[in-house]
């Protein structure tokens, strides 16, 4: 039997060879601002971090316009104190729902955690991968690990394959570890962000209306 990776250990590792002087440059896909602000308080202080904002999956255009409004707002709230880590920059990829509704042909009925979850995981870090190649950044990176509800092995195991197939590195994580989940929900209220409780596409949001309407019905 396979042991159980920690992740986090793995992080640990990699930023104790960080040495002064050489901070590494990391292409950082975000899902959110809520799920971001937790990693980006944490990794600012070990990286230059560019956030790139790419989210096809949100499946309702001023949805995805208040989600990456709020995802510029908390870097420039973060950006005016820089004496707690490096700038942070950030990029914002092309809407395109059509390239989630794609991949999600024949997997509309799978529950949230499955398949269709999968190959959306796969649909933003190869667009992640391929534009931290672009920029010759030292790694990539995602903030999805930070979800209870997200299945990190899974989200390392398609970094690695990208990061093997691209020739760049991929930076190992479960950010909802020693309380990371917690505090992004703290930072959540501090900053006053917008949080939604579905992960944006529109099977996701379906499912989560029917999980409360049982619940009210009970």
């Amino acid at each position: 039997m396979n042991a159980v990776r920690n992740y986090q250990k793995e992080l640990d590792k990699i930023i104790e060879k960080i040495q002064d002087g050489q901070t590494p440059r990391l292409f950082l896909h975000s899902c959110c601002a809520p799920c971001s602000s937790y990693v980006l308080e944490y990794l600012r202080k070990y990286f230059y971090i560019t956030v790139f904002y790419y989210n096809p999956n949100i499946s309702m255009e001023p949805e995805y316009r208040k989600r990456v409004e709020e995802q510029k707002r908390l870097i420039a709230a973060y950006n005016e104190r820089l004496e707690t880590g490096y700038p942070i920059a950030i990029i914002e990829g092309d809407y395109e729902p059509e390239q989630f509704f794609h991949i999600a042909k024949g997997l509309e009925d799978c529950p949230e955690g499955g398949e269709r979850c999968f190959a959306c995981f796969r649909l933003r870090l190869q667009k992640t991968v391929e534009e931290a190649v672009k920029g010759k950044f030292d790694y990539f990176a995602t903030t999805l690990t930070i979800s209870p509800l997200k299945n990190a092995a899974k989200l390392n195991e398609i970094g690695e394959e990208l990061a093997e197939k691209y020739k760049i590195a991929w930076l190992p994580s479960d950010f909802k570890k020693r309380n990371g989940y917690k505090r992004s929900i703290e930072l959540s209220r501090e900053y006053e962000l917008y949080r939604q409780d579905y992960c944006g596409c529109i099977y996701s949001k379906m499912e989560r209306e029917k999980q409360n309407s049982v619940k009210k019905v009970n």
